[in-house]
């Protein structure tokens, strides 16, 4: 069941609803983000974008 919190927020933001420029901007990141999901479903993840796997772990030297 929801919290009467989430009612309120929904009243609140039926009274005031987003700006249109707010509702592009959220739909432009949502198309990025699937654009780049297509892309590296198609195609791969780049090897230039992959970390090297050997050497030895980071450890900060105790005195």
């Amino acid at each position: 069941m929801m919290s009467y919190r989430w009612f309120i927020r929904m009243s609140r933001w039926a009274r005031n609803p987003p700006s249109a420029a707010q509702v592009k901007l959220v739909l432009g990141v949502i198309v990025a983000c699937l654009l780049l999901f297509g892309y590296e479903w198609m195609f791969g993840w780049p090897e230039w974008l992959t970390l090297d796997q050997g050497g030895a772990p980071h450890r900060v030297p105790r005195p």
